[in-house]
């Protein structure tokens, strides 16, 4: 009896990775997904059977958006009966932000979906980019039991797995590009391809797949700063049919304690208007009531973001405003996790 070979579909959106240059003119243009293996040879190594679909114009990753992601969502939910796992090919400058949406809008998750990208293009001497998909593939492919081992939506870049909704990108011209300062490696690849089995998220295989297409993108961002004035914050809060707001604060979740601060926050809550906590920093938790200048935003009902990254807080109130929730529940729904995205 021949062996099993899981099938890998590999999806191409752009960037980088999909690049080659032409030596004559060194001028950067799209790479035929077709000729793949003619290209990198190495991948008749792997044991597995790729095949590979491109976005019909493959996009600068500066230009995605959720428009895109639903573009993504069905390319897996298409072929989700036919292939073992998927490895998404997407530029890294928003490939965190894609990845986190992507992983809440695939509830239910029983294959891997491995995101992969290059700071060099693909035919460059001293790039990054065959490594990254070599390796991406071959976690893609990997099997327990004749079953997917991995079960979730990752990252992978530069010998790091990692899950999507947990990274950001750190450096614009390192290799190592991406972190995950709030949770652990998923696998590392080294001589050997070690998986941490104990950080995979554990998925309720009774379930089916469900994909969730209605995104919301009536929110906003305000990165707060010492000196952010008034008039800066109405003209966020004043945005026709605006129905979130994040606030990136300092530390453990602080802010200004001062009266038109906490008043605005207080009457838009009262309005209606959802309004999350998320750090500026890198790695760390929002830990409202810790310090006095969070503990007024406790009582005036604001949303914990937690631990939570900016790019996941922001794919989460998306997902989660596309869903019709009540307002009773949708503070306690933010703050639990829903697929590993806070601890």
């Amino acid at each position: 009896m021949s062996k099993f070979k899981p099938n890998i579909l590999l999806i191409y959106t752009g960037g980088t990775i999909g690049m080659v240059k032409d030596f004559k003119t060194g001028v950067l243009r799209a790479f035929d997904f077709k000729t793949l293996l003619e290209k990198i040879p190495e991948l008749q190594l792997l044991d597995c059977n790729i095949d590979t679909v491109s976005f019909k114009t493959p996009i600068d990753s500066s230009n995605m958006n959720p428009k895109y992601w639903v573009q993504i969502a069905e390319m897996i939910e298409n072929n989700y009966n036919i292939f073992d796992g998927f490895v998404v090919l997407h530029g890294s400058d928003t490939m965190s932000y894609t990845a986190s949406a992507l992983s809440f809008m695939l509830e239910n998750l029983a294959k891997p979906v491995v995101f992969t990208g290059s700071q060099l293009p693909i035919g460059d001497l001293r790039t990054d980019a065959k490594e990254n998909l070599i390796t991406s593939i071959q976690v893609a492919s990997q099997q327990l039991k004749g079953k997917p081992a991995i079960k979730e939506v990752c990252l992978y870049f530069e010998y790091k797995l990692y899950r999507a909704n947990r990274t950001t990108k750190i450096n614009a011209e390192h290799f190592q590009a991406f972190a995950s300062l709030n949770y652990p490696d998923l696998a590392e690849s080294g001589v050997y391809l070690k998986i941490n089995n104990e950080h995979l998220f554990k998925q309720n295989l009774r379930k089916k797949l469900v994909v969730h297409k209605k995104l919301d993108e009536n929110i906003a961002l305000i990165k707060l700063f010492p000196g952010i004035s008034k008039p800066v914050f109405e003209s966020v809060f004043n945005m026709p049919n605006l129905k979130a707001v994040i606030i990136e604060t300092y530390g453990a979740g602080n802010c200004s304690t001062e009266k038109w601060f906490i008043n605005m926050l207080k009457e838009n809550i009262s309005k209606g208007i959802y309004i999350v906590n998320i750090t500026q920093c890198s790695g760390g938790s929002v830990m409202m009531g810790h310090y006095e200048t969070s503990s007024e935003l406790k009582k005036i009902g604001i949303i914990s973001g937690k631990d939570i990254t900016t790019e996941a807080a922001i794919a989460k109130l998306m997902y989660l405003l596309g869903q019709n929730i009540s307002s009773k529940v949708f503070k306690t729904m933010y703050e639990t996790s829903l697929r590993g995205e806070i601890t």
